[in-house]
C-alpha cells in the first residue's frame, strides 16, 4: 500500500549550506501491517511522513500510496490517507458535530451520506457527550477522539501516525492503541512514529529505523533485538543507533 523508493531530500541550510534530511530511503508498508517508522530527533521520520502525504516532494526517489504517485498524483494519494499526529490541531469555535460535518463534506458526498458518516464517528469514538460543546474546552484526550474520528471520516485504507498518545493519559493512550490495533484487524496499513518503544514493541509488524537519514536497520522486533543481543526494544534502538552511555553528558 506504500512504496518508498529510494527517497532523497535535501534543504537550503544557511549560508548556501545543503542539508540532508533523507538519502536513499527505500521501505514498503503492506495492507493490514503496523509498520513502525521510528528513529532519534531529526533522523528524518517527520520529513518521510511529509514526502508520502503530499506536503513536500522528494529532492530524488518517489513514493506511491495505494499505487498512486505521491508527486503526480496527490489528490488520489489524499483520498487514501488519514494522519494523525499528537500535535494535530482542531478548529477551536467549532464543535467535534460541526468539524466532523464539515471534514465529511469535502469529500463530496451527499448530506445523508454526511450524516451518517458523522454519526457513526461519534458512536464509534465515544464522542456524543461533548459532541455539541467547542473543541477548545475539549480535554486533551477528548481532543485526540475528536482528531481520530477526523482522521477516518473518509474511511482510508493508509493511517499515518506520528506520536499520536504524546501528552496523552493512560487510559487515553490505551484507547488509542486499541484503535490502531483495530485498523490492522481491518486490513488497514499504518505507519506508526513514536518514541516510545513500548508502543512500537506491542504494535509494529515490521520496523525501518531512521539515523541522520539514512535507514541503519530494519526487521521484526524479535530481528532488531536479535541484531544486538538486547532483550528489550529501547536498548536494541539505542545500540542500533549507536547510542554510547554519558557520550552526550
Amino acid at each position: 500500500m506504500v512504496q518508498v523508493e529510494a527517497v532523497s531530500k535535501t534543504f537550503a541550510g544557511k549560508k548556501g549550506a545543503v542539508v540532508s534530511a533523507l538519502s536513499n530511503v527505500s521501505f514498503q508498508a503492506k495492507e493490514g501491517e503496523i509498520f513502525g517508522l521510528i528513529g532519534d530527533n531529526g533522523a528524518g521520520k517527520t520529513t518521510a511522513l511529509r514526502i508520502i502525504s503530499t506536503l513536500i516532494e522528494p529532492t530524488e526517489g518517489r513514493a506511491k500510496v495505494g499505487g498512486y504517485d505521491c508527486k503526480t498524483n496527490p489528490i488520489d494519494v489524499r483520498k487514501n490517507l488519514g494522519i494523525l499526529s499528537g500535535s494535530t490541531g482542531l478548529y477551536g469555535r467549532l464543535t467535534p458535530v460541526a468539524l466532523l460535518t464539515y471534514f465529511a463534506r469535502l469529500f463530496g458526498e451527499s448530506e445523508s451520506t454526511v450524516k451518517a458518516k458523522v454519526q457513526k464517528s461519534v458512536e464509534e469514538f465515544h464522542i456524543s457527550e461533548f459532541m455539541d460543546r467547542p473543541c477548545d474546552q475539549l480535554s486533551t484526550g477528548q481532543k485526540q477522539r475528536v482528531s481520530l474520528a477526523r482522521a477516518t471520516i473518509h474511511d482510508p485504507q493508509v493511517m499515518l501516525m506520528d506520536e499520536p498518545t504524546n501528552g496523552l493519559d493512560v487510559q487515553s493512550s490505551q484507547g488509542v492503541l486499541e484503535f490502531v490495533e483495530n485498523l490492522r484487524k481491518s486490513g488497514k496499513t499504518v505507519i506508526y512514529c513514536s518514541h516510545i518503544m513500548s508502543e512500537v514493541e506491542r504494535l509494529c509488524d515490521n520496523i525501518v529505523i531512521l539515523h541522520e537519514g539514512k535507514i541503519c536497520a530494519s526487521g521484526t522486533v524479535a530481528e532488531l533485538k536479535s541484531q544486538v543481543g538486547e532483550t528489550s526494544m529501547e536498548k536494541a534502538f539505542l545500540a542500533l543507533i549507536g547510542y554510547k552511555a554519558g557520550a552526550n553528558s
